[in-house]
């Protein structure tokens, strides 16, 4: 605590131990101190999944009701006759050899790459450069799709990408503080329950073991769950 502004021990102070119905952890996260920017509220699960075990692992992507409160930049690898229809979707770059090239040559200052599967032949050869980012298209997590365009207009406005880690938890954005309760609320009942329908077949015992709910600079507050 030493190293946390005083603003934040004072926050800290006024937060619960104990886990708080979605409405109440929502009502508590917005009461602590604003900040000069409009900070991101992040949902973080601890999931009782054996990680070690691949087909126990829980990754994709998901459409929050209100979105998260931010445009992401999105390229698109697809077919040069669609690459027209990607940028007016949102896309910032669309294409195919000269954007792989491109990002070959380092150029990597987008969000969230969306790939046809007809030029994932060539993409592959990115996974050096993309994989490390965590921006690789995969089919797992839908930024591998036929519908490139619908794609890029669901990323651009807030897609949501998700993946465990190698402690069994998932983090991600859920929207802004600014937000009103109910929105938020939304958002975050709509990323659990998405992230319940994919709990592994083979897994036994408790799935979701804990959740919490934080802005960029604020103590989490414990949320309960089912």
């Amino acid at each position: 605590m030493r190293k946390r502004s005083k603003r934040y021990q004072n926050e800290a102070k006024k937060a619960v131990q104990t886990p708080l119905p979605l409405a109440e952890a929502v009502k508590k996260l917005k009461s602590f101190a604003s900040t000069k920017f409009d900070q991101s509220v992040e949902i973080a699960m601890h999931l009782g999944i054996d990680t070690k075990q691949a087909e126990q692992a829980v990754r994709g992507a998901v459409s929050l009701p209100h979105g998260i409160g931010k445009a992401r930049r999105v390229i698109a690898f697809c077919e040069e006759s669609d690459a027209a229809a990607a940028k007016a979707a949102g896309a910032v770059e669309a294409g195919a050899d000269e954007l792989i090239a491109k990002v070959m040559d380092g150029w990597t200052d987008f969000d969230v790459a969306i790939a046809s599967p007809k030029v994932m032949g060539k993409v592959g050869k990115l996974g050096r450069v993309l994989g490390p980012q965590g921006k690789m298209p995969s089919p797992k997590n839908g930024t591998v799709t036929p519908d490139v365009v619908q794609a890029v207009k669901e990323f651009t406005a807030g897609k949501v990408e998700f993946r465990n880690d190698a402690g069994g938890n998932v983090h991600a954005v859920v929207g802004k503080l600014s937000f009103d309760e109910a929105k938020l609320a939304e958002n975050i009942d709509a990323f659990i329950n998405h992230i319940k329908r994919l709990r592994p077949t083979s897994m036994k015992g408790t799935y979701i073991k804990k959740v919490c709910l934080s802005a960029t600079m604020s103590p989490s507050v414990q949320l309960a769950v089912e």
